[in-house]
């Protein structure tokens, strides 16, 4: 016996073509026939079987089905309004299923980039060719477990969702009767499942924090990086939020997330709301406040000449690679030989004007440090690019190390030990001329990582979970959070244990060493003075 079986806006008519073979009603041309009602399509599905008992009595039943009768379909109800016509011919190939499916899909270009990448890169050289509807569990089940070979499970996990995607929206046109990329409740492996999660999150405590900062700074040779690894450790703003800020959005005892610069794989940022609307001000305390109103004032932003619009932290350099760029810049070699900028300068320029006993040091800081005039990148960039600032930056300050890059391999970052902790070596044979090395802070620690590590404070502190919630621009849509509100006491009790933290991790930073080759850490560290 036939019967009507609803989904998403229509009902299709089921009915059984043989003894254990179900079939769904489809018209002259292949497609799903929909149907207003459930009682209309239940109608056309018992219409069909008896059609078919009547065929297998005197020949051999019909290679198609024979579409029901405008009354039969409809079976007795109002006409209702033709289904939308598809484009989508029988035996329509994956691929060109999916290259439709595309083009369609209006999202974040975040969303569409990732999209593209997976059916590109692991979905359609898998099932490209094949027809959609010849496609079943079986084959999904083999491509997820060849690939699970090859990458890891999260990963596998995330292309596996995206198929899913494209399958369930098929299934919704009516093209498919299932999805064969849906997982089945209660089936499968239920021990190993936490082996698919990936390793959980380094973090670092406040005292990283400052460290990893001050070491960033070092290695870029200017402020930026001291200042933008302390607002992303002690604000959890993410990685994007972070690039796109605009000194508009710098209050005095808040930042305000409006908008973030996406990074897109052609190198592109794209300027967009913050990640599901994130909306929000971000407390701030006073002593980060400074320093942000501090970074503004020093560097004056420019408009850049992607967006046209002013930002509080400048890239590294005229590329993504120049933080590995050789040649030591002239801040260095003022700081090695404890003069301003504007001596080692007229040093090179005007000698003249120089006393012979600074002229001396900055000479010998030069031939020490391997300085070669012009060597050094150029202005600095409009941005910081993902890549350059995690690898060339983040990862050597956490680590002590640089990563592997052919033709070199992974190696300390070479350093002069004097002063502590230590100017980066560069130029010719920096390697040889090396006195020290980092030791490790935080080793698999990433700038995401600051996020959790800010987080992971408040929890410390006993910050209540809505406060931490809005900072971080979570959402949580349970009961308990619906009843829960954030006061004016909370916020301040917040403001209150950052700053004692803050101070804490400063004053054991002290007690390494009371000076900083950082400018902005070097007078924080002055004012501790007793």
């Amino acid at each position: 016996m036939g019967y009507g079986e609803k989904l998403k806006g229509y009902y299709r008519a089921r009915y059984w073509e043989a003894p254990g073979v179900l079939r769904t009603l489809v018209d002259a041309e292949g497609r799903t026939m929909r149907f207003s009602s459930k009682r209309a399509a239940a109608k056309a599905a018992n219409d069909q079987e008896a059609v078919i008992r009547g065929a297998a009595k005197s020949s051999p039943p019909p290679e198609k089905p024979t579409a029901p009768s405008e009354e039969a379909v409809n079976g007795g109800d109002p006409p209702s309004a033709a289904p939308a016509e598809s484009d989508v011919q029988p035996g329509m190939t994956f691929g060109e299923y999916v290259n439709r499916w595309y083009a369609e899909l209006e999202l974040a270009a975040s969303t569409m980039q990732n999209y593209k990448r997976h059916v590109e890169n692991h979905l359609l050289p898998a099932f490209g060719e094949k027809a959609l509807s010849a496609i079943t569990r079986s084959d999904v089940g083999a491509w997820e477990k060849k690939e699970r070979a090859s990458y890891e499970g999260t990963s596998v996990q995330t292309w596996h969702g995206t198929l899913h995607v494209i399958f369930e929206d098929a299934v919704e046109e009516g093209l498919l009767d299932a999805n064969p990329a849906a997982r089945r409740r209660g089936r499968g492996k239920r021990a190993g499942r936490s082996r698919r999660r990936g390793p959980e999150k380094v973090v670092t405590d406040a005292l990283g924090i400052l460290l990893v900062s001050e070491r960033m700074a070092l290695l870029s040779g200017r402020d930026d990086e001291f200042v933008g690894g302390l607002t992303k450790g002690y604000t959890g703003a993410r990685w994007g939020e972070l690039v796109g800020l605009e000194p508009a959005f710098c209050r005095p005892n808040s930042i305000r997330v409006e908008w973030q610069l996406y990074e897109l794989d052609n190198g592109e940022l794209h300027r967009c709301p913050p990640k599901d609307d994130s909306y929000r001000t971000i407390d701030s305390m006073g002593w980060l406040s400074a320093l942000i109103a501090g970074q503004i004032a020093r560097v004056d932003p420019r408009p850049c000449p992607c967006h046209g619009r002013r930002y509080v932290f400048r890239g590294y350099g005229e590329a993504n690679d120049a933080a590995r760029s050789p040649g030591v810049k002239l801040i260095d070699v003022a700081r090695h030989a404890g003069v301003s900028i504007g001596t080692a300068s007229n040093v090179l320029n005007r000698p003249e004007a120089v006393r012979e006993e600074k002229r001396g040091k900055v000479e010998i800081a030069m031939a020490e440090l391997g300085y070669v005039r012009g060597a050094a990148p150029g202005e600095p960039a409009a941005h910081w690019r993902r890549s350059g600032f995690a690898t060339w930056l983040f990862q050597p300050a956490a680590t002590g190390w640089y990563p592997k890059k052919a033709p070199q391999e992974a190696r300390p970052v070479p350093l002069l030990g004097d002063p502590w902790p230590g100017v980066p070596a560069r130029g010719r044979n920096a390697s040889e001329r090396a006195e020290a090395c980092w030791v490790p802070i935080a080793p698999g620690l990433t700038p995401h990582g600051l996020r959790h590590t800010h987080k992971a404070i408040m929890e410390d502190m006993g910050t209540p979970p809505k406060l931490m919630d809005e900072r971080l621009g979570h959402l949580d849509g349970s009961v308990q959070a619906r009843y829960s509100h954030i006061t004016s006491g909370m916020r301040r009790r917040l403001m209150e244990g950052l700053t004692e933290v803050w101070e804490a991790s400063l004053d054991a930073r002290r007690a390494m060493c009371p000076r900083s080759q950082v400018a902005a850490l070097d007078e924080l560290l002055r004012d501790r003075t007793p």
